[in-house]
């Protein structure tokens, strides 16, 4: 009976005793999700080249005489030679166009890539046009790879003699898969190397602890050493790193950051952390709106009065003072409640933005106050 009954009390106990544990559960991340590892990373492409096919939205020959080089130097490479004739061509199907691509870590010839397509001339759109054979080169001066095809275009453009309609972007667009890789990335591990470099994405000290305890924890004590807030080296015995890596990448450790409050003045966009906190301090807040009116009056004198015609300006100012409200914050633990306390002084989003650099510039803020 008793054993029922302590089996019973279990049953009630568990769930309970899970839900308190959930949050711990849910906050902690993993290392693949914090960290990138030291020496893989993507490589920037760049290229120049010419698109075809447009239905007259292309480079004009004045404005864009590089367009006219270009074209010419590649019809010279079939055997064609048109230098004495281009002054008269006029490339409306034609557009120059500068190449970007991204050349991911690890990647081997014959994979694809995408490639982003951005007009450098005067053309009005790129949609239906077909990108022509192009190098795509790294810092080094290497080709990495050769990009070509059709470009994908989200918006468009529509002109007519008096009135025209653009939607978009028209001048701009991609080629999926459009690239193909020639040569491989350059290689970011090396076999046998004798340790792993774990960067932290948000370099935080107390979070690069708890990366460090986590893999000593699972590894055992001694194989990893937080460098620095943003740095963590762990030790590579059996010198294979990639199974390292992966058993590494699956690890969980709770974070950590500072407090802080981001603020977009051109959008009114306000984005707080859960560790915002703020002092006992009093708000008062209210808007001040000054009208100016001018005014023209005109004097006519009689017709046969003999005088002359007068302007006169009057100008006319009011100010109306909105009703301040004075509010009293208290010292908040949550960022709900201190949400709440600062609708109550019924201020717009951009209005929120002053009082909360009011209460930064007073000292009771504690948080990080950036401004974008």
């Amino acid at each position: 009976m008793i054993k029922k009954q302590l089996r019973q009390g279990l049953w009630m106990v568990l769930p309970l005793v899970m839900i308190m544990a959930w949050p711990l559960m849910a906050s902690a991340e993993r290392i693949k999700d914090l960290a990138t590892v030291g020496g893989v990373r993507a490589n920037a492409l760049i290229g120049y080249g010419i698109v075809v096919g447009l239905n007259g939205t292309g480079d004009d020959s004045i404005s864009s005489p590089f367009t006219i080089n270009s074209i010419a130097a590649m019809l010279e490479r079939f055997g064609i030679n048109i230098r004495t004739q281009i002054s008269k061509m006029k490339p409306a199907n034609v557009a120059a166009v500068m190449l970007t691509a991204e050349l991911p870590a690890f990647a081997r010839p014959g994979q694809t890539i995408d490639v982003t397509v951005s007009s450098m001339g005067d053309a009005k759109s790129l949609r239906g046009g077909t990108l022509l054979i192009a190098p795509l080169t790294a810092g080094d001066r290497k080709v990495y790879a050769v990009a070509q095809g059709e470009i994908s275009i989200g918006g468009f453009s529509v002109a007519g003699k008096s009135a025209s309609v653009t939607k978009g972007h028209p001048t701009a667009g991609r080629i999926p898969n459009g690239a193909r890789v020639e040569i491989a990335a350059p290689k970011g591990l090396q076999d046998g190397q004798n340790k792993i470099i774990l960067s932290l994405r948000n370099p935080d000290f107390t979070t690069a602890t708890r990366m460090r305890q986590a893999i000593n924890a699972h590894f055992g004590k001694g194989m990893a050493k937080a460098v620095d807030a943003g740095t963590v080296e762990v030790w590579n015995p059996q010198g294979d790193a990639v199974s390292l890596i992966a058993e590494l990448e699956q690890l969980r450790l709770t974070t950590d950051h500072k407090a802080m409050v981001v603020v977009d003045e051109r959008t009114g966009t306000i984005v707080m952390g859960e560790d915002v906190t703020i002092d006992k301090v009093a708000v008062a807040h209210g808007n001040i709106s000054v009208t100016v009116t001018e005014k023209t009056q005109i004097s006519q004198p009689n017709a046969f009065g003999g005088g002359q015609t007068k302007t006169t300006n009057e100008s006319g100012v009011s100010v109306k003072e909105a009703k301040a409200k004075f509010v009293v914050l208290p010292r908040q633990v949550t960022l709900s409640s201190l949400v709440s306390a600062l609708n109550s002084v019924g201020a717009a989003p951009s209005d929120l933005i002053a009082v909360l650099q009011a209460i930064k510039a007073a000292g009771a803020l504690h948080a990080e106050l950036r401004v974008l």
